[in-house]
């Protein structure tokens, strides 16, 4: 692969590995359009430049803090909407009641990877006249009815960071639906620029290089494997934790191919016996390290605490969520081993 970007000559500014990988992720994913970008959080914001978003856009809490800063690079103000309980997805129930007159956008999350309920919405982004684009970066591959998840909304956003099931060490994209939006964005990305001398937007230096192109298109040769590696060891922590009074897990519905992106645990302290972190610390003590993801809340950091929207009372079950996870370790070379060494060890320490 190295050979092959010396004998190009090109280093970056959609050279020919760029150009596969785009071509090939589309293919793959089953979506019209893909644009490259060097990593997830400059795709976001691009995103939200190509729509032309101002004003307020309804967004969650409960994820990582790229998807509300994002906002705020554009000058736009979040407005946060609670979580529902089983798959901690943005609330549709909750969504209506925060639209105003400002409101330009929602911007949910398919949370862990696993689909947000779209269907919903897409029925208020379409009665209120809102753009709806999906932070979808844990989501590459997840197919719901044999569709990918990436097709709905106006756009949906990738990241190939290295914690990713797909990674080209840092990376992301745009998933778009049609040829002109496409143009838009890459226009945007590589500072506006439509030719050599002329420029039409004040874009920015988002590109993805032939180097990080070209891990992606060696990625995207193993990736099923991986895939079927994460979903053996997804179902044995489902097997040995399932019954662990206090210890939840998620679990794919049968018509989804999901992607085991994450393997998060709640922890209901009452029934467990033990705290989310006294579980945390313990595990660590043997040197199983683990991640409260997502916490702390968004809306807990400085920069948003004080947003009318950012209220505990406003937000029950996302504080409550996050209080309560752990993703444990997941990846597709981990031994089951240690999946069932966890899971004793989570067992175990409710006992003591």
């Amino acid at each position: 692969m190295l050979a092959e970007i010396w004998e190009s000559r090109r280093l970056s500014n959609a050279g020919p590995l760029h150009q596969q990988l785009e071509s090939a992720l589309a293919e793959y994913l089953g979506v019209p359009y893909v644009c490259l970008f060097a990593n997830g959080t400059l795709a976001l914001l691009t995103a939200l430049q190509a729509l032309r978003l101002n004003g307020e856009v309804i967004t969650t809490p409960y994820s990582f803090v790229a998807t509300t800063h994002a906002l705020w690079w554009n000058n736009i103000k979040p407005v946060f909407v609670d979580i529902e309980p089983d798959y901690c997805q943005l609330d549709p129930e909750r969504i209506e009641s925060a639209i105003t007159p400002q409101t330009t956008a929602l911007l949910p999350v398919h949370v862990y990877g696993y689909p947000a309920p779209v269907a919903a919405y897409q029925t208020i982004a379409d009665h209120y006249g809102l753009a709806l684009i999906y932070d979808a970066a844990h989501a590459f591959g997840v197919r719901q009815q044999g569709i990918s998840v990436l097709t709905h909304g106006d756009l949906s956003i990738l990241s190939f960071h290295a914690t990713k099931v797909f990674n080209t060490f840092e990376g992301g994209a745009i998933i778009c639906h049609d040829q002109r939006t496409k143009t838009r964005i890459d226009f945007l990305k590589n500072f506006g620029f439509s030719g050599e001398i002329r420029v039409v937007a004040p874009g920015i230096n988002a590109k993805m290089n032939e180097f990080q192109a070209g891990l992606g298109l060696l990625q995207l040769k193993h990736l099923d494997a991986a895939l079927a590696a994460r979903r053996t060891l997804a179902a044995r922590y489902r097997e040995l934790l399932g019954d662990i009074p206090g210890i939840s897990c998620l679990h794919p519905a049968e018509d989804l191919d999901y992607n085991e992106a994450y393997f998060p645990i709640f922890v209901d302290a009452a029934r467990y016996g033990k705290s989310r972190d006294d579980l945390y610390d313990h595990l660590k003590s043997y040197n199983y390290f683990c991640r409260r993801y997502f916490y702390p809340l968004i809306a807990s950091f400085n920069s948003y605490r004080d947003l009318p929207s950012a209220s505990a009372e406003n937000l029950p079950i996302a504080f409550a969520k996050a209080e309560q996870v752990i993703c444990l370790p997941i990846y597709p070379d981990l031994e089951v081993e240690h999946v069932e060494n966890i899971a004793a060890i989570v067992r175990n320490f409710a006992r003591g």
